[in-house]
C-alpha cells in the first residue's frame, strides 16, 4: 500500500471534533472496488503476505467501516493471533470475538497465555482477558475446555476471568 492510500483508508477513522474526512465509497472507488469486506481481505492477505504490520492496521480499518464480519475472515485472523510481526493481537482477538467460532478455540486459548513482547508491561494482561472473553461467548465442549484450562492458570488476572466465564455460562 502507497503512503498515500493508507492516508485515504486513515481518512475512514473518525476523529472527534472533526468526523471522517473520507468515506468508504471514495476508498472503494479509489481500489477497484465495491465491496468493503472484499477489498479488507484482500488488503489483509496482501499485508500478511508482505509481513506488514501497517498495512494490517489499515485492512482492519477498512473491514471495520465496511461492516465486514464473515467467516472468511476466520482463518487470515487466526494466522494473525499467533503472528509475533504485528502490534494488533487485541483487535484479532476482539474481531475473533464477533465470529464467535468453535474454529477459533485454540488461538483464543493461546492468546490467552502468550503475552508478545510489546505487551510486556501490561500487568493487567488486557490480551487474555479479551481472548477469555472470547472463548466465553463461544458455545460448545472445546470453549468449555479451553476455559477449564485457564481456570488453573498461574496468572491471577487469568484465573479469575476464566473462572468469570465458566460462572457465566452456568458451568461452575
Amino acid at each position: 500500500m502507497t503512503p498515500e492510500e493508507r492516508d485515504l483508508v486513515m481518512g475512514l477513522v473518525f476523529v472527534p471534533g472533526r468526523g471522517r474526512t473520507r468515506t468508504l465509497d471514495e476508498v472503494l472507488a479509489h481500489f477497484g472496488e465495491s465491496d468493503g469486506g472484499a477489498l479488507a481481505l484482500r488488503l489483509l492477505r496482501d499485508a500478511m503476505e508482505r509481513r506488514d504490520a501497517v498495512d494490517v492496521e489499515m485492512a482492519v480499518i477498512v473491514k471495520a467501516a465496511a461492516g465486514a464480519s464473515g467467516e472468511e475472515f476466520l482463518e487470515p485472523l487466526i494466522e494473525l493471533s499467533r503472528a509475533d510481526w504485528h502490534t494488533r493481537h487485541e483487535d484479532v482477538v476482539r474481531m475473533l470475538s464477533k465470529l464467535r467460532s468453535p474454529k477459533a478455540v485454540p488461538a483464543l486459548g493461546e492468546a490467552a497465555r502468550w503475552v508478545p513482547e510489546y505487551l510486556d508491561w501490561d500487568e493487567n494482561r488486557a490480551l487474555a482477558v479479551k481472548a477469555i472473553w472470547a472463548l466465553g461467548a463461544i458455545s460448545g465442549p472445546e470453549a468449555q475446555e479451553a476455559l477449564e484450562g485457564l481456570r488453573d492458570a498461574e496468572n491471577e488476572i487469568i484465573r479469575e476471568n476464566a473462572v468469570k466465564q465458566l460462572k457465566r455460562r452456568g458451568e461452575l
